[in-house]
């Protein structure tokens, strides 16, 4: 297939005229898998691997190729993995602090044109988990889509008020109800697909990212399993893998996430919180802290019922995350600089005789 069919465009060409030469052609990563990246290259998908000079002069695993990327790359006899040398600048990412204590960025996809967040109407819907997956997304310059599945397992009623608790936190994304079962919403979900782009589903394991895949391609593609007793799916996905369907669009169904850490997201909380920063500007006092100065649009909100206090008090909270792990990342990085001029490699020389 022409590269133009796996998302290549004209922005990434201008990338490539700088980067890559005749010797080094193009492909793009369509998986990772325990250090090996497999590629695709418009004709083919094939194995590949970074070069040694590529991972010393990597700073972070951040910068390391991941699904979605545009590569350079350059082939070898049969008996050598083709090899990758440089990453096209990313036109949108999608990135998270990596699972547990240590504070560092992990790159889960790019070049993304659109994130679709999964959350079940039966146990998994979380308002303030929302945000997190807003500010993550917002922050990779992605265009958010709401999906709600799993509403054969809910009253009319109910999906109502979880569709009016989104609006009233101030999210105004489009939102897509539906059900694997019934079939009610597939429809809808397919006419907001298009050709060329590429898509990614985000959420815990078990509300039917897999087989919204499968219902998508038309036929069972992926491994799912059969649900629980409560009704909730059971975790199938193990690794980010970039699909093409049969209309030309690419999915890159993930592995549930269960830990959803905010890497430095100054931009993407600015844009998930709209609604306070407009607030903001219409208190009496333009260094106004929001806590009991007379005259605060944020508290006479949440007086009026106009603004849930819990929407503000995330909102806090992750700004709050936000710049702690990036002072945090920021500081490791500085030892790591300070650490590596105090003890410079020494180079061995060979005795002379």
């Amino acid at each position: 297939m022409p590269m133009i069919e796996l998302g290549f465009d004209s922005w990434f060409e201008d990338q490539a005229k700088e980067l890559c030469s005749l010797n080094h052609p193009l492909a793009r990563v369509i998986a990772v898998d325990r250090g090996a990246f497999i590629v695709n290259d418009g004709e083919k998908e094939f194995s590949a691997a970074v070069l040694r000079k590529f991972i010393q002069a990597t700073e972070s695993a951040a910068d390391f190729p991941c699904v979605g990327d545009w590569v350079c790359i350059e082939h070898h006899n049969a008996d050598n993995f083709p090899t990758i040398h440089h990453i096209l600048p990313r036109k949108t990412l999608l990135r998270r602090k990596t699972a547990g204590e240590e504070i560092k960025p992990q790159m889960l996809g790019a070049n993304i044109d659109v994130a679709f967040i999964v959350q079940s109407c039966h146990l998994d819907f979380n308002m303030r988990r929302l945000e997190r997956y807003l500010v993550m997304i917002n922050e990779g310059h992605i265009e958010p889509v709401l999906l709600l599945t799993k509403t054969d397992l809910i009253t009319p009623e109910k999906l109502l008020h979880m569709i009016a608790e989104i609006r009233h936190a101030g999210i105004k994304n489009k939102i897509i109800a539906l059900s694997n079962v019934s079939g009610d919403g597939l429809e809808q979900l397919r006419e907001s697909i298009e050709a060329r782009n590429t898509y990614c589903l985000l959420g815990s394991s078990g509300v039917g990212k897999t087989t919204i895949i499968n219902q998508l391609i038309g036929k069972p593609v992926f491994e799912t399993q059969t649900v629980s007793s409560t009704g909730e799916g059971r975790h199938t996905t193990v690794r980010r893998y970039l699909t093409k369907l049969e209309g030309g669009a690419m999915f890159i169904d993930m592995p549930g996430i269960r830990e959803l850490g905010i890497a430095s997201a100054d931009e993407g909380i600015e844009s998930s919180f709209t609604d306070i920063l407009d607030l903001a500007q219409q208190c009496r006092f333009s260094n106004c802290t929001h806590t009991n100065e007379p005259g605060c649009a944020i508290l006479q909100a949440i007086a009026n019922n106009e603004m849930d206090q819990a929407h503000y008090r995330n909102y806090l909270k992750l700004k709050k995350e936000s710049e702690s792990n990036e002072k945090s990342y920021l500081a490791k990085q500085r030892k790591v600089k300070n650490t590596s001029r105090a003890n410079p490699i020494k180079t061995k020389h060979k005795k002379k005789y």
